[in-house]
């Protein structure tokens, strides 16, 4: 077969061929590639998978969009937000007239090798990242409803070999890879059983960018058959950390997380199992990131009042620790007025709601008397004032009356009847206090 038989023989011809016919060609070096699977050892030894991945690395740098149209990274302020997972991949690739082949269809082993020749050559990392979501979607999330425990041992093993090779191959800049897609990849590495660096690796990189991800990405059901609490929180805790230690953090980004925690903790409040301490740890970290920022507390508020519904089993001095995280000066006037008549809240809290909207009643009276040239209604509002003097003295008695031990239910009748609170909240735990305004009656 060689050429010191005969010249001509048929070794150098299946060289020549491949040289002249397979090395030249996208899609003919991935087939070629494909048949190497079940001969790979021959085929390393002879150099044809080398020779095929170089082919295909060399062409991918001339030519990135072989590998895929990079991912289009979807804003909140983007109509079409619901969809940011979706990245643009329809094989529209270029103004061909032939389908190329898809890297995605090969095996594991030989999928790693060439992902890491082009990015050990520099292919466009954005590109490399569409091709990365696309190998997940055809290995990992074609059955989503077949996960973790419920798939047979092979295919469960199979899987999380998978997801911990792509781990090491996705890039740790922010804005290649979807949010969503993260999170994605992180719950397959639980329920899947994969290694503690695969998954902390995943959480690194949701840090990086939690300002894009949406409160659906953070509710990620606890594992294993002993859970404490309906949702994984320590998982959550651990990306809040990473996203904070980071150094590049604008005043939007801040803002983002900020609203995304207060919206996570509205979701996790009505669980029955989640305990106090895990609620305040969120509600300080919301606290400590928005700290400097001109946001309201109106977030914090419906959350504690939404886990106060749930938990009524709280003692006064529970709620009020709970409370505690509570900024009543940031609370909305929507937010106020439907605290002033929440009877869930301890009445040490309401107490100081309705002390600081007098405080800012007779600020706003005391600016409009001076501006105002008018004597008869400079007069009324004068009168007006000396009513607001009176009931802050009557919230002082108030507040020496609580000191005081006295029961709660005879102190709150009385502060309803002397403030014209009628009508109390009972049933409104789902205080919509940035969407629904509520009216005391």
């Amino acid at each position: 077969m060689t050429e010191s038989h005969c010249p001509n023989n048929l070794l150098r011809k299946v060289f020549t061929y491949f040289e002249e016919q397979i090395i030249p060609s996208w899609n003919n070096s991935i087939k070629a590639l494909k048949s190497t699977e079940h001969v790979l050892k021959q085929a390393l030894h002879l150099g044809l998978v080398d020779h095929c991945i170089e082919s295909l690395v060399s062409k991918a740098i001339n030519e990135p969009r072989l590998l895929g149209e990079p991912i289009k990274i979807l804003t909140s302020d983007d109509p079409e937000n619901e969809s940011i997972s979706k990245p643009k991949f329809r094989r529209k690739l270029f103004d061909l007239d032939w389908k190329s082949e898809d890297l995605t269809t090969l095996s594991l082993r030989l999928y790693v090798h060439t992902i890491r020749g082009m990015i050990h050559r520099q292919v466009p990392q954005e590109y490399i990242a569409a091709n990365l979501c696309q190998y997940a979607k055809k290995w990992l999330f074609c059955d989503e409803n077949k996960i973790g425990e419920t798939l047979p041992i092979y295919k469960r093993d199979s899987q999380r070999e998978i997801i911990e090779a792509l781990e090491k191959l996705l890039p740790h800049e922010k804005g290649l890879l979807p949010c969503t897609f993260l999170f994605q990849m992180l719950r397959f590495s639980m329920s899947l059983g994969a290694k503690t660096e695969c998954k902390n690796g995943l959480e690194i990189r949701i840090g990086n960018q939690l300002d894009q991800a949406s409160v659906h990405d953070l509710l990620i059901p606890s594992q294993g058959y002993t859970k404490d609490e309906q949702y994984d929180t320590e998982c959550v805790r651990r990306i809040l950390t990473n996203f904070y230690n980071y150094d590049n953090l604008d005043a939007s980004g801040l803002n983002s997380v900020s609203e995304l925690i207060d919206e996570f903790l509205a979701e996790i409040s009505s669980d029955i199992d989640l305990k106090p301490t895990t609620f305040l740890t969120f509600a300080d970290m919301s606290l400590a990131i928005s700290r400097g920022t001109q946001r309201t507390s109106d977030g914090i508020y419906r959350a504690v009042n939404i886990y106060l519904d749930k938990h009524r089993h709280l003692t006064e001095s529970e709620s009020e620790e709970l409370c505690g995280v509570l900024d009543i000066n940031k609370l909305s006037n929507e937010a106020s007025e439907h605290a002033a008549q929440n009877e869930r809240l301890p009445l040490r809290v309401v107490v100081q709601v309705l002390f600081l909207s007098q405080l800012k009643l007779r600020d706003t009276i005391v600016k409009e008397v001076k501006d105002c040239d008018d004597e008869e209604v400079k007069e009324e509002m004068e009168k007006m004032g000396s009513k607001v003097l009176e009931l802050e003295k009557e919230c002082c008695v108030m507040k020496r009356q609580i000191l005081g031990g006295k029961e709660k239910v005879g102190i709150w009748k009385e502060m309803k009847r002397k403030l014209g609170c009628g009508t109390s909240v009972n049933n409104d735990h789902n205080c919509h206090v940035k969407k629904k305004k509520v009216h005391p009656r």
